[in-house]
């Protein structure tokens, strides 16, 4: 089972690379890669037979966007412009959402018994958009971060959060991608403060590079210059009631409070039935290289700890598992 709205990669400086495009042909998805014009010859090249579609960025949407400082066009935008790009793509081609997505997704996994399991599908795209779609105002949504997936005891989804990397959007919500950094925070803020809600779901994961390992893109044209700095002060200048300047993972960073949010509810859409039970969308957990089903418990799967700061599993490769928490997960008729 595939996605059902159209998946869009923004990139930039990473031809030799596309680590993100090459993920999603791994799992069988077509997608656009929108890349800067300078560079589209570049990479329609590199990306032959990956499944993508290259669009080279329109440079209206960068002279046009919102940058939330003084500084014009003597520097990158970032990605923003590319996103808002995207977006208007997808609402032209008659699309009610789009997914955008980062350049340095590694693989995309399900969350079982503690375990992070690679996925070979797509399966898990379409879930999530099933679920969203069950209610009027969520605006926003994503699979959360591999290395933050490291409890035991976590739920199949946070409600009104950030989204970061990996992100489905409502096409009709009264919002743009704006900020020349952070603008995934800045994105989520704006949507949550206008009282709509957000879905990082947990039961889905994406195993992404860290900031600043891969060349190319936001690495050259911010970080390896000027730090983080500059990212973390933008957005604690244009939300100031609930971000700040912080020190995390030995850099500068931000943090941000939203627990003013969490008292925002979701609203179940009229028009969306939900079919009783738990629906798997065809997944199962197989061993690598094999199309034989296998029951969870015989599979040696090493949980991992609270702390643990792998980003890999020690289970086998699969299509994926029963839902971690049966009648309470995306899958459930909740």
């Amino acid at each position: 089972m595939r996605n059902r709205f159209p998946i869009y990669v923004v990139s930039k400086g990473r031809a030799d690379r596309m680590i993100t495009s090459r993920t999603l042909h791994y799992l069988g998805i077509p997608h656009f890669l929108i890349v800067e014009t300078e560079e589209a010859g570049v990479y329609r090249t590199a990306a032959a037979g990956l499944g993508a579609n290259v669009l080279a960025l329109d440079p209206a949407y960068k002279s046009s966007y919102e940058l939330c400082d003084n500084l014009g066009l003597s520097k990158s935008t970032g990605p923003g412009p590319a996103r808002n790009f995207a977006w208007d793509h997808s609402v032209a081609s008659g699309h009610e959402w789009h997914w955008v997505m980062d350049d340095n997704i590694r693989s995309f996994r399900r969350l079982h018994l503690s375990a992070r399991i690679k996925v070979s599908d797509g399966a898990i795209f379409r879930a999530m958009e099933d679920f969203v779609q069950r209610y009027e105002n969520v605006a926003m949504a994503g699979p959360n971060y591999s290395f933050f997936a490291i409890s035991d005891h976590i739920l199949p989804f946070t409600l009104n959060t950030r989204i970061y990397s990996c992100n489905l959007i409502r096409n009709n919500s009264p919002f743009r991608w704006r900020g020349r950094y952070n603008e995934d925070t800045i994105l989520s803020l704006d949507m949550l403060k206008g009282g709509f809600c957000t879905i990082l779901f947990n039961a889905f994961l994406q195993e992404k590079m860290a900031t600043q390992v891969v060349t190319g893109g936001n690495t050259d044209d911010f970080y390896a210059v000027e730090g983080t700095l500059a990212k973390s002060a933008m957005l604690a200048r244009v939300h100031p009631d609930v971000a700040r300047v912080s020190r995390k993972f030995n850099r500068d960073h931000h943090h941000v409070d939203y627990r003013s949010f969490r008292r925002i509810p979701l609203v179940r859409s009229e028009t969306e039935a939900v079919v009783e039970g738990n629906d798997d969308y065809g997944m199962r957990l197989v061993l690598s290289g094999s199309d034989q089903q296998i029951a969870p418990c015989e599979i040696p799967m090493k949980p991992f700890g609270r702390g643990s700061g792998s980003m890999q599993s020690d289970a086998p490769d699969c299509i994926s598992a029963p839902s971690p928490m049966p009648g309470c997960g995306p899958f459930a008729a909740a």
